[in-house]
């Protein structure tokens, strides 16, 4: 009975993160077809924001995959998938555009990114132990010791949905400078806009996703560690 408690919950996240996947794939395809008039790529795109902002220091490197793209803070580097750096369609501009960013965001020392950056220790800790914990606080029963391990397996796995709480505000408001960047600096307008619009808020509901999906897995570690209880 152990196995089958809360398996509803890993089915419903299962389909809700499907279901984002499969949307900002199919949104980011249909906007990929669709060209900015001035013809500018999005690693022109990328450079252009960055040394607008004064980040001349910052890199813009190809990196190889589909929406693979990044910021990376430590290397200060803004990395763009071969689907996105060489397109001049206004989904890959969106992209690159968000990307820049969250260089931004790391210029100006934006706080939930800064928050985000604290608790990543813990998480990426959490990520690798939770599991084996959890599982051993099950195989020692509704004793002292097996429930102090399912504690501390369920407190591990909180720690990611916290990550993933915090990383919501990062994205949003990445996606809103990156707009708010493209129209001020008419570097797309009309349909154009309104097409990275799209693109922006189909990836920004993927994060939203894997959050509801966390939250349906702690859940549904929460019903097996009461019904082991129980026993």
């Amino acid at each position: 009975m152990l196995f089958y408690a809360g398996y509803g919950f890993v089915i419903i996240g299962l389909i809700i993160s499907l279901l984002a996947s499969w949307n900002v794939n199919a949104t980011f395809k249909r906007y990929q077809q669709v060209h900015c008039s001035r013809r500018i790529t999005a690693a022109q795109v990328a450079r252009q924001i960055l040394d607008d902002n004064g980040l001349h220091h910052i890199v813009v490197e190809r990196v190889s995959g589909n929406l693979t793209d990044h910021f990376d803070p430590r290397a200060n580097v803004v990395r763009l998938s071969d689907s996105v750096y060489a397109s001049t369609s206004v989904a890959a501009i969106g992209v690159a555009a968000h990307e820049c960013g969250h260089a931004v965001q790391h210029a100006v020392g934006y706080t939930p990114m800064k928050v985000r950056s604290a608790v990543i220790p813990v998480t990426q800790f959490g990520s690798k132990f939770w599991y084996i914990l959890f599982l051993l606080g099950l195989i020692f029963g509704n004793s002292y010791v097996g429930e102090t391990l399912q504690l501390v397996g369920i407190v591990l796995f909180c720690a990611i949905v916290v990550f993933q709480l915090v990383t919501l505000p990062v994205e949003f408001n990445a996606s809103g400078r990156a707009m708010e960047t493209l129209r001020t600096r008419l570097i797309l307008s009309g349909d154009e806009l309104a097409g990275a619009r799209k693109v922006l808020t189909a990836a920004a509901l993927t994060y939203v996703a894997a959050l509801l999906n966390s939250i349906l897995q702690l859940l549904r570690l929460i019903s097996i560690a009461r019904r082991n209880d129980k026993r």
